[in-house]
């Protein structure tokens, strides 16, 4: 699913990066502790939390994720926005709360970690 799908099915507003959505994500992960997506995260990954710190970022960095968006219309913070920007990872955010997005996400066809669609 490209980037740009999700920010439409989650009516989500881009932060930063806005010439990243292009990029395809063939995962996703809601969380929002970093130890399970540390644990449980691997592919090109979409990351979906409304924990809002610069660990987020980070942690999202280092499993090679693409994209983060903060639910429940949490905004980042702008050293946030700086590390996002400095390894080209699209960050939005959305008023929907993480069971929906998460939901209408899998719903159209964006799997969990480790599945395939059928």
């Amino acid at each position: 699913m490209k980037i740009s799908d999700i920010q439409t099915l989650l009516d989500a507003e881009v932060i930063c990066n806005e010439d990243k959505l292009g990029r395809h994500v063939y995962s996703a992960c809601g969380s929002d502790m970093m130890s399970d997506v540390l644990a449980y995260v691997k592919d090109q990954a979409v990351l979906l939390t409304g924990l809002v710190n610069s660990q987020v970022v980070r942690t999202a960095e280092m499993m090679d994720m693409v994209c983060i968006v903060f639910v429940r219309s949490k905004k980042p913070t702008q050293e946030m926005i700086d590390l996002a920007n400095e390894s080209g990872m699209v960050i939005m955010t959305t008023k929907k709360r993480m069971y929906e997005a998460c939901g209408k996400l899998y719903k159209n066809g964006l799997v969990g970690n480790g599945e395939q669609n059928e």
